[in-house]
């Protein structure tokens, strides 16, 4: 998370503090399943895209944000805004756990929102983690996910 965000406090969801915006979590049908598909597809065909503070194209290189807005973007003709606390500050429905469906855009941080990633599905997600790094496939469960877990919100149509 070094090129997304500030310094990361350790906090668990529900927790004080917790930054996402407050809409309340509901039970949301879950996406068109081809259009999920298609945004894993284009998500994952990036692996290996190395991580460019500010970046938002293959070319350039990615950050968490600029693989998200490149993503949606592409395949959805969406535009999000350009920072991680910006789009989880967006007017969509936040997700329950149980209910995170591919597609669904996952959050991480300490105080407030510092990183973005897609969810894939099998407690996977697909991001730009870090300065030095690629963009690349993680466990949502793995020890450093885990304790910065945010929340996630569903913007796919």
């Amino acid at each position: 998370m070094a090129g997304c965000g500030q310094r990361h406090v350790t906090r668990q969801p529900g927790e004080a503090g917790h930054r996402i915006a407050p809409i309340a979590i509901v039970d949301v049908a879950a996406t068109d399943p081809a259009m999920a598909n298609a945004v894993l597809m284009r998500a994952i065909g990036l692996v290996g895209t190395p991580y460019v503070r500010g970046g938002n194209t293959p070319a350039s290189g990615f950050d968490c944000s600029g693989l998200v807005n490149f993503v949606f973007r592409d395949i959805d003709h969406l535009a999000l805004p350009r920072t991680a606390a910006d789009i989880a500050a967006l007017p969509v429905p936040q997700i329950r756990d149980a209910h995170l469906a591919p597609g669904d855009l996952v959050f991480f941080g300490g105080a407030r929102v510092q990183h973005v990633g897609i969810y894939v599905g099998q407690g996977r997600f697909v991001h730009a983690p870090n300065v030095g790094g690629t963009v690349r496939l993680d466990a949502i469960n793995g020890y450093y996910w885990r304790e910065h877990y945010l929340g996630a919100r569903r913007v796919l149509r």
